[in-house]
């Protein structure tokens, strides 16, 4: 299997061009196969440059709501200059899906760009958080869009599923057909320090995927069921972290010896 990398995870060492470059050549060299491209600077021209010296095709983005809904076309065309054929949105505002008439009227136009970008060879995805699940109407945002959105791929989040206290196969099943690019984030229950004195609340945190409690041997094998193609491993945290590359080369190692 071949497991890609959301550079997101590792925003720390990828904001510059340079940093992007050499960054990239460690992951390849330590097991990673494919990139998403967030958190870096956003230049197709140096994104393709580096995908093809790594041999790391961009699998996934996230781009701004902005471009996705009102200039579709030139992100199109952009992403084709890179070889990417998937466009993702991180989130939309909160206060949108608070609203009941602000929600439909976002997913619409969200499931209008992602019409267009079919039509044109691309898929539109969204990534879930947890606030995606708070309830509209007596219905989940989630739920909405995946019933009212045909247009709108997922990209599924399994950290966020279990924060949100949802079953993960049950989406992962529910969404068979939609979630071709998936996000590898585990979970742990830690205690969290303020300082070097003082400990604070115990409380969920991101993992490295293999350190935490998903049960990754039934959730990757039912992803591939579902039609899952790009596994990408996400760990929001990693950035903060003496040796980021260390939490993240954790994933890759725990990745490629079990899948």
């Amino acid at each position: 299997m071949k497991f890609g990398l959301n550079l997101y995870s590792i925003r720390n060492l990828v904001g510059t061009p340079e940093g992007f470059r050499e960054t990239a050549h460690k992951l390849k060299e330590m097991g990673y196969d494919t990139l998403q491209i967030s958190g870096v600077p956003y230049d197709p021209a140096l994104i393709a440059s580096v995908s093809k010296e790594t041999d790391m095709p961009v699998v996934l983005t996230h781009m701004p709501l902005d471009r996705i809904l009102n200039d579709t076309d030139a992100l199109m065309e952009e992403h084709a200059s890179f070889g990417c054929k998937n466009i993702g949105l991180g989130s939309f505002p909160f206060d949108k899906m608070e609203d009941p008439i602000k929600m439909v009227e976002q997913v619409a136009e969200l499931n209008e760009a992602g019409e267009k970008m079919a039509k044109n060879g691309f898929k539109f995805f969204y990534h879930n958080h947890h606030y995606e699940f708070y309830k509209n109407n007596g219905q989940t945002v989630y739920d909405y869009m995946i019933e009212n959105a045909p247009y709108i791929n997922f990209t599924l989040d399994t950290y966020w599923l279990q924060y949100a206290g949802v079953d993960i196969l049950d989406y992962v099943k529910k969404m068979s057909g939609r979630i071709d690019c998936v996000h590898l984030k585990d979970y742990q229950i830690i205690r969290k320090r303020i300082s070097p004195e003082e400990t604070g609340p115990v409380s969920p945190d991101y993992a490295p995927v293999g350190k935490g409690t998903l049960k990754w041997h039934e959730i990757i094998p039912a992803m591939l069921a579902s039609g899952t193609k790009n596994f990408i491993v996400e760990e929001d945290s990693a950035a903060q972290y003496a040796d980021t590359l260390a939490e993240v080369e954790y994933s890759i190692k725990y990745l490629k010896a079990n899948f």
